[in-house]
This record gives C-alpha cells, sequence and structure tokens, in this order.
C-alpha cells in the first residue's frame, strides 16, 4: 500500500480519503500489514508472504493484481473487467472469472 499520495492515481480511483497518509496508518501498514488488510476485508492464507516496501520520492512501486486461476488466454479487455480499486491499490484482489462475462472469441 503506497501512502505518498504524489503518485496516487486520482484521475482513475479518486481522491485518497485523508486518513490514508497519516502517520499512524503508514505506521500501522508497516508494523501489521495483515491487519489493515483485514479492516480492508481481505484475509490472505498464512502461508502467503506479505511484503511491505515503503515508497520514497526516488523510488516507486507498482501494485499488479494477482492474475486469476482460469485467466490463461484472456484478453486484456477481459482482464480489465476483473481489476478493482482495491486489487490497484494491494488492499484486494481481482474480481472472481467466475462472476464476470466472458467476451466473444
Amino acid at each position: 500500500v503506497c501512502t505518498l499520495c504524489s503518485c496516487y492515481p486520482w484521475p482513475v480511483l479518486g481522491l485518497p480519503p485523508v486518513w490514508y497518509k497519516s502517520a499512524a496508518y503508514r505506521s500501522r501498514a508497516v508494523i501489521e500489514p495483515r491487519a489493515v488488510l483485514a479492516d480492508f476485508g481481505l484475509t490472505l492464507p498464512q502461508n502467503k508472504n506479505i511484503r511491505v516496501w515503503d515508497s520514497t520520492a526516488e523510488v516507486r512501486y507498482l501494485v499488479l493484481p494477482e492474475r486469476p486461476a482460469g485467466t490463461e488466454g484472456w484478453s486484456q479487455a477481459q482482464l480489465a473487467q476483473l481489476v478493482t480499486r482495491d486489487s490497484m491499490i494491494g488492499t484486494g484482489l481481482p474480481l472472481n472469472p467466475e462472476s464476470t462475462p466472458k467476451e466473444a472469441p
């Protein structure tokens, strides 16, 4: 979760909430990332590694949502339908491919 907000994609996701840049939230995201993710409604299996990388003015990290199983061969447009705001900022997973309509080949 990037909390600097200078690279937050406002035109795509809207303005970040005020608390998003708070020192308390940023600290907590580093100290207890699983608890922060749980606050967003995301519980990951204990065997899933969570790495917290701190962005700086010189270094930025891009969150790429994990490709859901069963989407091999899907077009970029089909995959884009699975991406949510939360999956773009690292606090959620993409939508289940079975819940979205598939394009005709």
